[in-house]
């Protein structure tokens, strides 16, 4: 069988389960025979051979059983890193690219912040802040040992420098004041877990995911952890961002404001100290 051929049984299957089921039959095929998704068009005709063809049947599989398909690969790509994934910890999504985008504009004109990212999973904001601003001092923590193996590891493949330490921000923002604190926390409700999609649900880490009033006590920690003027980014869940600025400035945050993903949806939250 030929790439082409193969390639179109795959996204026949794979649609019967996803939305992107020729995307995914694209990444996993160049997975598979170590090609780019461009080179799949350009080799079309290119017949694979039988290790080839177990190989990828084994990566279908996995995708047709919900599985997705950045911890099939073992890697994704967040800004201009690559970083490794699994399920130790959430896969980073473009909305989180949006918070990055942020907390960078909030430290642009200062040469040596020092950064707290909360909950780091695997290290993608974290590591982007030190990729993109390298006089940037991070710090970032995490409740999960295992998150914070696979952000060291992160950490290594990268070159980046980060401070990771095992810590529960309720019990404050350890070694600051820090002048910009960021944070992807869990923000999903108890009760809407039923209705996320497979992938996420059975497979992401449920401790990544769901809201145990995470949010609330971030923005508590890091109004006592922030220089003044410092400042507060944190991603929210769809309809949230209105509760969560309401939520700072009760907590007598200033210049509260929201900003909307790629999409269009108010995803981001920030204020200043």
């Amino acid at each position: 069988m030929t790439v082409q051929e193969v390639l179109r049984r795959a996204s026949e299957h794979l649609g019967r389960t996803s939305e992107t089921g020729r995307l995914d039959a694209e990444l996993l095929l160049a997975h598979a025979l170590g090609l780019s998704r461009i080179e799949l068009y350009t080799e079309h005709d290119r017949p694979l051979n039988p290790g080839e063809l177990d190989a990828y049947r084994g990566f279908v599989a996995r995708r047709a059983r919900h599985e997705p398909v950045a911890y099939i690969l073992g890697e994704w790509g967040f800004r201009r890193l690559t970083l490794a994934v699994d399920r130790r910890a959430l896969i980073p999504r473009p909305e989180t690219e949006t918070v990055a985008e942020r907390a960078l504009a909030r430290i642009r004109d200062l040469a040596a912040p020092r950064v707290l990212d909360v909950g780091v999973g695997t290290g993608a904001i974290a590591l982007a802040i030190a990729d993109e601003h390298p006089g940037a001092r991070v710090t970032a923590i995490d409740v999960s040992a295992d998150a914070l193996e696979l952000a060291r590891e992160n950490a290594r493949r990268t070159g980046l420098a980060v401070e990771l330490l095992e810590h529960d921000v309720r019990r404050g923002t350890p070694n600051g004041p820090y002048d910009l604190v960021v944070s992807n926390p869990p923000y999903v409700g108890p009760h809407e877990l039923g209705s996320l999609m497979p992938d996420v649900r059975d497979y992401e880490p449920h401790v990544a995911l769901v809201a145990a009033g995470t949010t609330e006590a971030v923005a508590r920690a890091a109004r006592d952890g922030l220089v003044p003027g410092g400042w507060l980014v944190l991603e929210v869940g769809g309809g949230q961002a209105g509760e969560t600025a309401a939520l700072l400035e009760e907590l007598a945050y200033e210049d509260v404001q929201t900003a909307a993903d790629l999409a269009g949806r108010e995803r981001v939250v920030e204020g200043r100290r």
